[in-house]
């Protein structure tokens, strides 16, 4: 069975940084574009950045792009996301994900999905 597990969640002040991991297990996820997205309370979830199999190609949503970067550890079979200058709209749940298809920011398009961390940021 596929899992992806997310960590590195918690709480931070307005400025401050986290860095997400999402670690694969039960299968391989070579070949596959892994994604975070977010969702925030009373609202849907987003897109948050991606990045291709070979990471040498991301893409980020507006509201993250210069303060998030997105990397992978193929080897390990790990993503990351290095969130910097949080604010208080960054608070939500974010989820690690994964699909086959190439550059898509479709969530109907990811077929793995984390349980999600949660991050908080309030002063």
């Amino acid at each position: 069975q596929a899992l992806l597990v997310e960590s590195g969640g918690g709480q931070v002040q307005p400025g401050d940084s986290l860095r997400l991991s999402c670690a694969a297990s039960g299968r391989t996820f070579n070949g596959y574009t892994m994604a975070w997205f977010r969702q925030a309370p009373g609202k849907e979830r987003e897109f948050v950045a991606s990045i291709s199999w070979s990471g040498a190609s991301t893409f980020y949503a507006n509201s993250t792009k210069g303060r998030f970067t997105i990397t992978r550890d193929s080897a390990q079979k790990s993503v990351y996301l290095q969130m910097d200058s949080l604010q208080p709209e960054d608070t939500a749940v974010y989820y690690c994900a994964a699909t086959f298809i190439k550059e898509t920011i479709n969530q109907r398009h990811y077929t793995y999905w984390g349980q999600g961390t949660q991050v908080s940021v309030s002063s």
